[in-house]
């Protein structure tokens, strides 16, 4: 009678969750190599439509293989020992083919595009291995809410792979994109603290924690809130230089010869640096507020800014007849700056 009721209930999970620890093994070791991987040294002509074709359709495999493990162990009986090792096997051999495939986009299309891609199938390997985890630690057949969300996540992370951008303008302009939400997140919350009569802090710190708010340290002084002045017209110029810049790639941006493309990420790696430099010069300004410590950080960003400006001038996106803009932030960034240094020339 025991060894009927044993056998009723199933393999022991032993086995399968040391199957399944196996390929988390496998699939954690995989992860250094997407990171640091080079692509494969080829002769061979780039063919996009293929590339992504192959690149979508391997994910569809992976995500097809998290359904599986998620459903193997979802209920009762758990999978043979057999069973489970096949399934390891074919997920680690599923990861291992969309891993392969990314290993075709050539770095000649550009550094930003295969940063992009590179993220989303480590993501993609990640994934897979976060799901074996939680199953692993999940009681037998006992499905969580950590469960279902690991399973629609390499769901999703899959099935971004298809959406991502097919050429290296496409991925400058996320990028881009990107920055700019960042910049104008800070401006606003700046604007923000400013409009609260001289008060950043009123809307986290009551009345009794500091005292009565008797504190001048977490005000500004009628001196603080002018040098504030031109350091949000740095961020406001931070602001409309990415927007311009995004702009320029869009109209102008090429991805038909190595320069283009090239011009494409040093715009990318450069403007990179204008969101922490903004994040710095606001740090800096909320009291009790280092004024010298504000001059460097706007000098700091200014001239990210004015570099910046430079590469965009001197790549393809920014034709002749176009560069007024150029000079007019240019402009903007030095008349801010000046302000900045004048009324900080006596912290020297």
């Amino acid at each position: 009678m025991d060894a009927v009721d044993r056998g009723a209930a199933g393999p022991s999970p032993v086995e399968p969750v040391a199957q399944l620890r196996r390929l988390i093994g496998a699939l954690r070791a995989l992860l250094p190599r997407v990171r640091d991987g080079e692509a494969r040294e080829t002769t061979e002509a780039f063919d996009a439509h293929r590339f992504w074709d192959k690149l979508g359709q391997r994910a569809l495999a992976v995500s097809q293989e998290a359904t599986k493990l998620s459903l193997a162990f979802a209920r009762p009986p758990l999978p043979s020992s057999e069973d489970c090792r096949k399934l390891c096997e074919s997920i680690q051999n599923a990861v291992l083919a969309e891993v392969s495939a990314y290993y075709w986009l050539p770095k000649d299309q550009g550094i930003t595009l295969r940063k992009m891609v590179r993220d989303t199938i480590v993501d993609v390997v990640e994934g897979m291995a976060q799901l074996a985890e939680v199953i692993v630690r999940a009681r037998p057949q006992c499905i969580s809410h950590e469960y279902l969300i690991s399973t629609g996540s390499i769901w999703e992370t899959c099935d971004q792979v298809s959406h991502l951008p097919k050429d290296n303008k496409a991925a400058a302009l996320l990028m881009l994109a990107s920055y700019l939400r960042v910049v104008k997140d800070a401006l606003e919350e700046m604007e923000q603290a400013q409009g609260d009569s001289g008060d950043p802090y009123s809307d986290i710190l009551e009345d009794d924690e500091l005292g009565s708010r008797g504190n001048r340290d977490t005000y500004w002084s009628e001196e603080d809130q002018q040098l504030l002045a031109p350091c949000v017209g740095l961020m406001k110029a931070s602001k409309a230089c990415l927007k311009k810049v995004r702009s320029s790639v869009e109209t102008h941006g090429k991805t038909v010869v190595a320069d283009q493309i090239a011009q494409l990420d040093d715009i990318v790696d450069i403007s990179n640096e204008i969101s922490p430099s903004v994040d710095e010069l606001a740090l800096s300004m909320y009291p009790p507020l280092n004024r010298m410590a504000v001059r460097l950080n706007a000098a700091k960003l200014a001239s990210v800014l004015k570099k910046v400006l430079e590469i965009t001038k001197a790549s393809h996106v920014c034709p002749h007849e176009e560069e007024n803009w150029i000079q007019f932030l240019s402009s903007a960034i030095d008349h801010n700056m000046n302000k900045i240094k004048n009324l900080t020339q006596g912290e020297l």
